[in-house]
Order: C-alpha cells, then structure tokens, then sequence
C-alpha cells in the first residue's frame, strides 16, 4: 500500500492524522494518506500570503513554461495517473484515460491564456472634461485563493482552479475530496519539480473543521467551489467580502426533435445518461422526445444500455462500473423506488448490488420526484414524449437547475428558439449537455451556480481591473 504526503506550503509532510483510500469497486485499500488540520493549514497560508509577491511578477514566458511543463509531465504518465484515478473514484479506464488528457488541455490552455491576460484601453474624451485624456485598464492578481474539488472529476475539475490561478498570477490552496485525493497529490508531486516559487500551491485533504476556514478566513481573497447547491450557498454566506465561485451541478434536460437521425441521437444521449454511472454536473437526466419517434426512441437506447459492459474500473472494455460509495448507491435506489411508488415506470434496470446501480430507464414520472427535480447524480434517465420544441423547453426550464441543456433538431427556427428561451448556461445543439470542452465558458443560472470557470473566464474572475487616466 503507497503512502501519499499532503502538499502544504511546498513541501510534501506528513501529519498524525492518516486516513486510507479505498477502491470504491471492491473496497480495497490502495493508499494511505493525511488530513490537514489548522496547524498545517495555518502553514499553507503563510506561505501562500509570501509568494504572492512573486507571483504577481512572474513573466508571461515563465509562467507559460512552468505550465507546459506540467502539461509534458502529465501526458508522459498518462497511464499510470489514469490507472490511479480510476481505482480511487471507479471510473472506467476509458473515461479517466479522457480526464488526464483533458486536465494536460487545461493547462495548455493556461498556458495559452498567460500570454493574455486583459488590458485594455478606453477612450475619455466622450465629455468635454475627458478631453486630452486616456484610461489604461490592467487587471492584476486577486492574491491567495481557496479551491475546493469533488470526487467525481478530481484531477481535471482541480486543474479547472490551479491552472488559472498559475496563469492568472495567484497562489492557491486546494481541498480535493477526501473520497479521491491520490490523483492531485500526483499533480502536487509533478508541479513540486517546476520552478513554480513554493508556497504557490498547496494540496490538502482536511477535516471539516479546518476546511471551513479556506471559507471563512479573510486573508483568502477568492473562493472557488464545485460541489452541492447546498453547501454551496450556504459557503457563500459565509465567505465574507471574498469573491465566490460556484459549480453546483444540475439535472440537465434535453430535446430530441422527430427530425433527427435517431440511432446517432441514442448513441449520444447513451454516453449522456451513463457514462461514470450519471455522476457528472451535466449528466442528461431528462430527456424530451417528440412524440412521433418515442416509441422507436425508447426501443433503441433501452437496447444500448442493456449492451452496456459493466465490470472492473480498470478494465479498458468497461463502459459502467460502480457509484462512489454504497450510501450515494442507496440514495439512488431510494429515489428509484420512490418514484415508482408513485406511478413511473421502470423501462429497465433499478437494481442495486452494493455500490453498483444497474443502468436506469424510467418514464411516466412527474416533476415533483426527486428523479426529475433533483440531481441524481446516478444512473437514471427519464424519457418522456412531447409535442413540440415548445413543450420541451417548457419542461426543461421547470426545474431549480439550469446548467446546460441539448438540443437535438436539423430545424434552424427551433435551435434559435431553444437558445432565446431556455434557462440555461448553456445550449449544445445536435450534442448532449454533458457536452464540454475546457476553454468554452462553463456555468449555470438558478440553483446551478455563480460566475463561469472554463481558463479565459475563470482568468477574469481572478484577476481585479485596475484604471490608470493619463
């Protein structure tokens, strides 16, 4: 079993409180590590406060290299990093193969984005009191940030918060989740041997209570959260005049006009609806199918998921694999059930086996279920049929959440309809929401979140305008 030491203040320590990982598939210890408390902390900060001089002066061509750098490290261990994430958080090997070469992307993109960091100019001579006058607009670093990770992309939705800290010229302190940690202390150990200045980045696991505090301590200058609407909200309460960030997920809805190819729209909506077993931000939990393709519809994807290859994450063949832990599996099941209870209907799957929830089709459910009005954060797909692009949007927009959301249709009146009309942050036409690329500007409207990340936008919130008038 490998040890893993915590990153605080550039230097890997260890600490007298150790936790074990374990494999979410079979519950198999793979490593041991430990949680920061407010001693260490405490470290992090001051070092963090001390390299924030050095990082605002740090050139664009060396915070470009420092990056790249990264990004070679990242692709040279593509499969042993892979390998790690996907035993810690039960992805499939295919999936976690695609999230070390998307956070290698993020950081090229950063290091793209370095070299670009605002200015502008504005003209004053609008009045007569401006004439003979100019503004310079610079923004400069926010100083010493807080990220706090999930477990469900927990190296690329990390990179999401380091890599623009780096470009943008801010030392940062991430908590990843305590269920996966191993693939950010790899990073730690990747970007320890850059000449990133130490006290720039720290990586610690911690406890509630010292967690807290990357929440409520003042001298954190920007707090950047992906997770819960619950905590969510209830951290920006909290945070004081520090900006907030927040990711907070959804419960994506989308359309599929009767004027589509339908094998193509059920071998996207399929990747939509289970790929790491639904539990992704944009995972496509309701689907709206016109009512003249429903029946044919249904009868494909409910053929596809059945031919969906459940087995070891690490398997490259495996499509499916098991939730995060038995108590997100059990919530699941309860919804499920819950649902069925009062009047939908299973199409197929609805079972589960310890940490495993079988692939989920329902239909005839009503709004207020849990499955349609929360996030599952599972397995479970709703179709129902409907009669126009108008209905569709309709029912897509009745929800708390509002993400992103996919449109499938050849018509041009109807993508333009779905994009004036949806509450959404963002529509992917002939794709399914979980649809992302890493420099697309990424967040929600309503319960969905606060700000945008994606490097360009999260680069602007972490920078502060400054206007110089000559």
């Amino acid at each position: 079993m490998k040890t893993y030491k915590i990153y605080a203040g550039g230097e890997f320590i260890e600490t007298e409180n150790s936790f074990n990982i374990e494999n979410p598939f079979n519950n198999e210890v793979i490593a041991k590590t430990f949680l920061a408390g407010k001693g260490e902390l405490e470290l992090a900060i001051e070092k963090g406060l001390q390299a924030e001089e050095v990082m605002k002066n740090l050139p664009s061509y060396k915070k470009y290299e420092i990056l790249m750098q990264i990004v070679a490290e990242l692709r040279k261990n593509k499969e042993y990093l892979a390998t790690i994430l996907s035993q810690e958080a039960a992805k499939p090997m295919r999936y976690a193969l695609g999230e070390i070469e998307r956070a290698a992307q993020t950081f090229t993109i950063a290091a793209e984005e370095s070299k670009r960091i605002p200015k502008e100019y504005v003209s004053l001579d609008w009045t007569a009191a401006g004439t003979g006058k100019e503004g310079f607009i610079k923004h400069f670093p926010i100083g010493l940030m807080a990220g706090i990770a999930p477990f469900n992309f927990p190296l690329n939705l990390a990179v999401h918060k380091i890599a623009p800290a780096i470009a943008a010229g801010n030392p940062i302190i991430l908590k990843p989740s305590r269920s996966t940690p191993l693939s950010t202390l790899e990073l730690a150990k990747i970007i320890d041997k850059t000449d990133l200045p130490k006290g720039a980045l720290s990586i610690l696991p911690m406890d509630r209570q010292s967690g807290n505090l990357l929440v409520t301590d003042s001298r954190f200058k920007l707090l950047s959260f992906t997770g819960s609407p619950e905590v969510g909200w209830k951290m920006k309460s909290e945070a004081g005049k520090k900006k907030v960030l927040l990711e907070l997920g959804g419960n994506a809805g989308m359309y599929i006009s009767e004027n589509v190819d339908i094998k193509n729209a059920v071998n996207r909506s399929l990747i939509g609806a289970f790929a790491y077993s639904g539990q992704v931000c944009i995972h496509a939990q309701r689907i709206y199918v016109h009512q003249n393709i429903f029946d044919e519809f249904i009868k494909q994807f409910t053929e596809a998921t059945s031919n969906l290859k459940f087995g070891i994450p690490t398997n490259p063949n495996t499509e499916i694999s098991s939730m995060i832990d038995e108590n997100n599996a059990k919530r699941v099941e309860s919804w499920v059930n819950e649902a069925v209870s009062d009047g939908a209907k299973i199409i197929y799957g609805g079972r589960r086996n310890g940490t495993y929830f079988e692939p989920t089709i329902l239909t005839d459910t009503k709004n207020k279920m849990k499955v349609c009005a929360l996030e599952v954060f599972g397995p479970v797909v709703n179709i129902e049929k409907v009669e126009s692009i108008e209905e569709a949007v309709t029912e897509i927009n009745n929800s708390q959440f509002g993400l992103q959301a996919g449109i499938f249709t050849d018509s041009i009146s109807e993508m333009k309809y779905s994009f004036d009309n949806l509450h959404v942050g963002g529509v992917i036409i002939n794709d399914i929401p979980t649809f992302r690329v890493d420099n697309m500007p990424y967040g929600g409207v309503k319960n969905s979140g606060f700000g945008r990340e994606g490097v360009k936008y999260s680069i602007q919130e972490m920078t502060e305008p400054k206007l110089m008038v000559l």
